[in-house]
């Protein structure tokens, strides 16, 4: 089975293809500036500097990869620049009288064989004058080999945080929706055993409408998100359950536009602004409580609210559901994400607000 190339083995292949790309044009500058210099000698034939520059650049190669090599067995000094400079100085000595070794052989032995001679400055001069040049072009490269080691080992350093914080974001996810349900299965247990005593039938009936329920939301699995309409779809089996226990004492109406149903949200996000709504609204309010659910697309945003008659009634956050309401968005958005309780004229009005998404997207 085919896998995709790992975030790290593609930065490795970014940076040796960027290299590469200098690398051939220094080399093809240096031909060039090479060619200029002696077009108009007469004793220079036209190949001679062709020559000359790409004996250099083949040996300069061969070190290029020793020197790659090299540096990643030293990748862990990268923080240390003076000590990963000088496990690559020290070997300068034995680069010089190799290169000017090979270098000079390939020139001599090119030259042989088209029957020429290779005339050339002495050798003490020689591995002086190439000693400055590998010095000065050597420290060069170097710099840029550490750039780009450098710059690489941050990127990897960044993917590893990246990943590690998805990781713990995830696991958190899984913590406070695992407290979600059995929150939410306490309170409408409790809903129930207070009608036990008083009407077996009602009690009844709302024990199968919480099996539904509680089967809808198992079949929704362990998935984080799910569609507004499906989301909407648990909501109306939790009001049922409430509406039997309240009966005259509440009623709900829902203003969700068709369009706004395939939005993709956080699963069973909207139940704890509705149980906020009877929990503070209804259960405390000696008259009728009238709830309303509403969805709306404002800015880019799907804009959820919950509103009822009545006093606001505790903080926002106080409570378990509307605490992990609030943390599980700041994971999943961040700060594009947000969860407001006011009083509006009359009304409390629990506010929902997440970047719009439709399912898929």
């Amino acid at each position: 089975m085919h896998h995709p190339p790992a975030p790290r083995d593609l930065l490795t292949r970014r940076d040796d293809g960027a290299l590469l790309a200098l690398w051939t044009l220094f080399w093809l500058m240096m031909a060039l500036v090479s060619f200029e210099d002696h077009r108009h000698n007469a004793d220079v034939r036209w190949w001679e500097p062709l020559l000359w520059e790409g004996s250099s650049c083949l040996v300069a190669s061969a070190w290029l990869l020793v020197a790659r090599r090299a540096a990643r067995r030293w990748q862990a000094l990268l923080g240390q620049p003076w000590p990963w400079f000088g496990r690559h100085l020290v070997w300068m000595p034995a680069v010089i009288l190799s290169f000017v070794a090979a270098v000079y052989g390939l020139r001599h032995a090119v030259y042989a064989l088209l029957g020429l001679r290779y005339a050339h400055e002495g050798w003490a001069y020689l591995i002086f004058y190439e000693s400055l040049k590998l010095l000065l072009f050597g420290g060069l490269w170097l710099g840029i080999f550490f750039g780009l080691s450098s710059f690489r080992s941050w990127q990897a350093e960044r993917l590893r945080l990246l990943e590690l914080q998805r990781s713990l974001a995830e696991t958190q996810l899984a913590r406070l929706r695992s407290q979600l349900r059995p929150h939410f299965l306490f309170n409408a247990l409790n809903t129930i055993s207070s009608l036990m005593q008083v009407d077996v039938a009602r009690a009844d009936r709302l024990l199968t409408q919480l099996a539904d329920l509680l089967r809808a939301s198992l079949q929704a699995g362990a998935q984080e998100t799910s569609t507004l309409g499906e989301e909407v779809g648990l909501l109306r089996l939790y009001a049922g359950i409430m509406q039997e226990r309240f009966g005259a004492r509440a009623s709900i109406a829902w203003a969700l536009p068709d369009e706004l149903m395939c939005a993709t949200v956080p699963h069973l996000v909207l139940q704890p602004l509705l149980e906020n709504a009877y929990r503070h609204g209804v259960e405390r309010s000696t008259t009728p409580v009238h709830i309303v659910v509403s969805a709306q697309r404002e800015a880019g945003r799907l804009v959820l609210r919950v509103a009822n008659d009545g006093r606001l009634g505790g903080a926002l956050g106080a409570g378990i559901g509307l605490h992990n309401t609030r943390e599980r968005l700041r994971l999943l958005h961040g700060d594009a994400a947000e969860v407001s309780l006011s009083a509006e004229g009359g009304r409390v009005v629990a506010r929902l607000a997440l970047p719009w998404q439709p399912q898929g997207a």
